[in-house]
């Protein structure tokens, strides 16, 4: 990766749907040029996909959770199943530590994280926080160049 696909990059995260021919020009690169690396940075995976962003809050997900699942009470293959079929389950990982799970989730109220809860609890010791302020929501990754082609 050098400096371009850095600045590509960058430019690709604050706005997936830019057009070849605009970052051609951000860039001063050819629209060919543009192609050619975005395609050469997906086939290394450094690109995964082109995704939108959705406001959780505006499509009712007012509550935003970090739950803990310790004390596993299944097979993790049961555990982990189960956790990609739930859609109020944003991002589920598997930790080092007395923790066995980190589990990100949104719901729309109070009752559906009870709902959510119950549903976790025969897996194991669920402790739950409620997510008051967020002051990194996101943040746009900027790799450094590591000259790597």
């Amino acid at each position: 990766m050098d400096d371009i696909d850095i600045k590509l990059i960058e430019l690709l995260q604050k706005n997936s749907r830019m057009t070849i021919s605009t970052l051609s020009k951000k860039l001063a690169l050819s629209r060919p040029s543009i192609t050619e690396r975005i395609l050469r940075l997906q086939e290394k995976n450094i690109i995964e996909e082109f995704t939108a962003r959705i406001s959780l809050k505006n499509i009712g997900k007012n509550i935003i959770l970090f739950m803990q699942l310790s004390s596993l009470k299944v097979s993790m293959d049961i555990f982990e199943e189960m956790v990609k079929k739930d859609e109020d389950i944003l991002e589920c990982h598997r930790v080092t530590g007395p923790i066995n799970y980190f589990i990100k989730a949104a719901v729309n109220n109070m009752d559906d994280m009870s709902f959510l809860i119950d549903r976790l609890l025969p897996y194991g010791d669920v402790n739950t926080s409620v997510v008051l302020k967020s002051p990194v929501s996101y943040r746009h990754i900027i790799p450094k160049n590591t000259n790597m082609r």
